[in-house]
């Protein structure tokens, strides 16, 4: 496993920061949908005291495999998706951590970039360049990608995760050998539990971080 990352800057002291050691997520699925792997994945966050939201932004729907949730996503627009996103976070408070798998990526950190507040971020098998939300990103707010390395998804997404951690003081690119994409869903083929272990682990970290 290789890390790429820059020096985690102390968190800014703020009058909206919690001292109840506990972290509101807003956790978005990836591709498949609303699986039980990713429900799981929030249910292990709530048990280290954390808050975890994960709306369903299919609507009820999951998927067999990777291709047919892009298609789904697809068919209905990614334009949607963003606004599904973006709606879920409207009755939240706005000092969250924004957290998403793969295609949950996209509200994630379209989220973290432009909506006041944001605690940090937690990217899991997605990144896109920032400039797609505007170029910057919220001074102090801790951010941590994670890729398998040879992930086929991953071809594009990878080198805008470089960038970003070579941009973002305090990002954190994780790459962990193999060539899976949804690893930490333990309901999907994708699964690797060691390297799903450690990724809950780095994710706990920052959210006790900031918590």
């Amino acid at each position: 496993m290789r890390t790429v990352h820059r020096p985690r800057p102390a968190a800014p002291s703020s009058s909206t920061q919690r001292s109840d050691g506990m972290a509101e997520v807003l956790l978005f699925h990836h591709a498949q949908g609303l699986t039980p792997g990713v429900v799981a994945f929030a249910d292990e966050l709530r048990s280290a005291g954390h808050v975890v939201h994960t709306p369903d932004l299919y609507e009820g729907k999951t998927f067999g495999t990777v291709d047919e949730g892009v298609a789904h996503a697809r068919e209905i627009g990614f334009g949607t998706v963003l606004e599904r996103g973006r709606a879920a976070a409207e009755d939240l408070p706005a000092e969250l951590v924004y957290a998403g798998f793969s295609l949950g990526g996209m509200p994630a950190q379209m989220l973290a970039q432009t909506r006041p507040g944001t605690r940090g971020a937690l990217l899991f098998h997605a990144a896109i360049p920032l400039s797609e939300f505007g170029d910057s990103w919220p001074h102090g707010a801790p951010l941590q990608i994670h890729f398998m390395e040879d992930d086929p998804w991953a071809e594009e997404d990878v080198p805008a995760a470089r960038e970003i951690a070579d941009t973002i003081e305090g990002a954190e690119l994780f790459l962990y050998p193999g060539d899976r994409h949804l690893f930490a869903d333990n309901s999907v083929s994708d699964y690797d539990p060691s390297a799903a272990a450690l990724l809950r682990q780095r994710a706990l970290d920052l959210l006790a971080r900031v918590a």
